[in-house]
């Protein structure tokens, strides 16, 4: 079973190692497969916007591509949305004491905000209004409690319609066929820490599967070995005098500079080692090369895309 054949899919990871990129570009190969994608953005930092330049997102979705309908998301609007669709009361303009009371009971019961954002979107699930609903989800410490919410309040709340409410909602995230995790790393000390830490997090504290691991701006390997060989020999002494006589000062600046890439390259590939080993057996494991391009925009993330169909 490979990502995109869930239903649901949470894009995480540490702050930093390209979340976002990475849920745009699994969202747009998705769409480009046929397949009708919603992307939420639950930070509402405006990162979703910036890598298709579509201008400021709402909470109701909006076409950024063929196939591809991205969100918001807002607790509030959520919020008259529930009161609406699941407790059939009408539409409040302004929910003023309403909200004003909503939000000292999330203050008072963590999970009360959470499950707002994760019902929302097992919402649309449930109504199949999308064959993939991808998530930019909060970063590593952060999700763990938003994917928990539900079990919290279901074991909370014994009766009503909130219980039934949180059961459905459960019964999609507990289904590793229809919800999973996609953590997104780079191959680099804390990131990889931070990975393998919230893998576990996950397998202990929430019922959401981890669907994989997506290892971001992975180095390319600019030599073989036979090639390395070459290299060495050329960067002798004797060898470079003659280089440099026959093509100018900067070839040991260039040199050095490919020396630097596989050094790097070889540093990353012993994190990679680390994490697969970290990780749970049987963990499908992604790996996106370094684009060497500009961090955002529909170009980039294209770019992305076609990295992820590749490995899927």
């Amino acid at each position: 079973m490979t990502l995109l054949d869930r239903r649901l899919i949470f894009v995480t990871g540490k702050g930093g190692v390209g979340k976002t990129s990475v849920a745009a570009g699994l969202a747009l190969m998705a769409a480009s497969r046929g397949q009708r994608t919603l992307l939420c953005d639950v930070d509402a930092k405006g990162g979703v916007a910036a890598a298709f330049e579509s201008g400021p997102l709402r909470f109701k979705p909006q076409e950024v591509s063929p196939n591809l309908f991205a969100m918001v998301m807002d607790t509030e609007e959520s919020l008259n949305e529930y009161l609406r669709i699941q407790l059939r009361v009408p539409f409040v303009p302004r929910l003023g004491p309403l909200a004003r009371s909503f939000d000292f009971v999330a203050s008072a019961a963590p999970g009360v905000r959470e499950i707002l954002v994760v019902g929302k979107l097992a919402h649309e699930v449930r109504q199949n209004n999308y064959d993939l609903v991808v998530v930019d989800a909060p970063a590593t410490g952060h999700v763990v409690g938003q994917l928990a919410s539900p079990a919290a309040i279901h074991d909370l709340v014994r009766v009503g319609p909130v219980r039934d409410q949180t059961a459905w909602m459960l019964d999609i995230l507990r289904n590793p066929s229809v919800t999973g995790t996609a953590i997104v790393a780079v191959p680099e000390e804390m990131p990889v820490t931070e990975t393998i830490e919230l893998g576990e997090r996950l397998q202990e504290e929430t019922e959401v599967a981890l669907a994989g691991v997506i290892v971001n701006r992975v180095l390319p390997e600019l030599f073989s070995r036979r090639e390395e060989l070459v290299f060495d020999r050329l960067g002798t002494t004797k060898a470079m005098e003659l280089l440099c006589a026959d093509a100018g000062a900067a070839t040991e600046k260039v040199f050095a500079g490919a020396e630097l890439a596989v050094r790097l390259r070889r540093s990353r590939a012993a994190h990679i080692a680390r994490l697969r080993d970290g990780l749970p057996p049987a963990t499908p494991m992604l790996f996106v090369p370094e684009l060497f391009t500009r961090a955002s925009g529909i170009r980039a993330t294209r770019m992305l895309a076609e990295a992820l169909e590749d490995e899927l």
